[in-house]
């Protein structure tokens, strides 16, 4: 009946009548999933931007782990991403204009490019259609291109790319998406029936959960979703059964640097590419410009409160 018609009517429930899940959501597995995504490999890649913030007509700023960069593309749509401060005197180029590929300065004129002259280099990047991504090398083995998970494909999905920033680490924001147990309590609006079926064991190192995702008062959509750290900054949510089946949603968090108070920031950056097999969903990817605005208020919403345990557990901790 769910692959006829995914939509199911879900009873009113009182929120505090709900299974209490503190029982289950050890913070010591909680701790241990996010130590070994922690370990994993990121060949030095951060996620900046979604792909469609770079453009050819004009440059875009953005800090990355305490770095100043800008980035543009080339008339053929490549990413170009380097130092964000001109090295003649320290003008912001993210204030400057492209001219004919080049990136040039406001302040004397100087011009940067893909060739490095003038004492300016670009940076290894890398576009994977839907996320920008920068390689600021460092302590790690440097990889050629980012640690991507499985994507449905673009030409078929509604891709959209939310931002939030908050006053943590990364390491705090990979812990929260690791805790699938407060989803129903902390987000009531969105989630409800969530059921951890099962927990990182490695090398199977997920956690499945059954859940069903509130789409308006007294109905959901339940489906079957698992949660995986591929690279050390990105927790992604696969859609294993149900409605959807194939749809992912990458969640990045990218280091920032430090604040004017010293505190680190940290941005969310997170991708939900959504897919189905069923022949409606082809209306939908028509009326994609309609949906994204949904889709990214949504995301958003989930996120403004996800912070504030983010938040505080790096207060906590500090």
């Amino acid at each position: 009946m769910a692959r006829r018609w995914p939509i199911q009517r879900v009873p009113r429930a009182l929120w505090s009548a709900q299974e209490p899940t503190f029982g289950d959501a050890s913070p010591a597995l909680i701790e241990a999933a996010a130590k070994r995504a922690g370990a994993r490999a990121s060949g030095n890649w951060f996620v900046f931007a979604a792909s469609t913030d770079i453009r050819a007509d004009r440059p875009f700023g953005t800090r990355v782990d305490g770095r100043e960069l800008v980035a543009w593309r080339d008339r053929a749509g490549t990413l170009l991403v380097g130092p964000g401060e001109c090295p003649h005197l320290g003008a912001p180029l993210a204030h400057g204009r492209v001219v004919c590929d080049t990136l040039v300065c406001r302040w004397h004129g100087l011009p940067v490019g893909a060739d490095g002259r003038f004492g300016w280099e670009p940076l290894p990047s890398h576009d994977d259609g839907v996320l920008a991504w920068v390689r600021l090398d460092g302590p790690e083995d440097p990889l050629p291109e980012p640690v991507l998970p499985a994507r449905p494909a673009l030409a078929g999905s509604v891709a959209v790319v939310t931002r939030v920033d908050g006053v943590c680490e990364p390491g705090d924001i990979i812990a929260n998406r690791l805790d699938p147990w407060h989803g129903s309590w902390f987000h009531p609006y969105s989630f409800t029936r969530l059921t951890v079926r099962a927990v990182p064991e490695p090398p199977d190192d997920r956690f499945v959960v059954d859940v069903t995702f509130r789409v308006a008062p007294g109905i959901g959509v339940p489906v079957r979703a698992e949660f995986a750290c591929p690279e050390p900054r990105t927790v992604v949510m696969t859609i294993t059964e149900g409605e959807g089946e194939g749809s992912v949603v990458e969640t990045h968090a990218t280091p920032l640097g430090p604040g004017a108070d010293g505190r680190p920031r940290t941005a969310v950056i997170e991708a939900t590419i959504a897919t189905s097999d069923r022949p409606g969903f082809a209306l939908a990817r028509k009326a994609a410009p309609a949906i994204r605005p949904l889709m990214r208020r949504a995301a958003a919403r989930l996120w403004r409160d996800d912070l504030a345990y983010a938040e505080r557990r790096y207060a906590l901790r500090s």
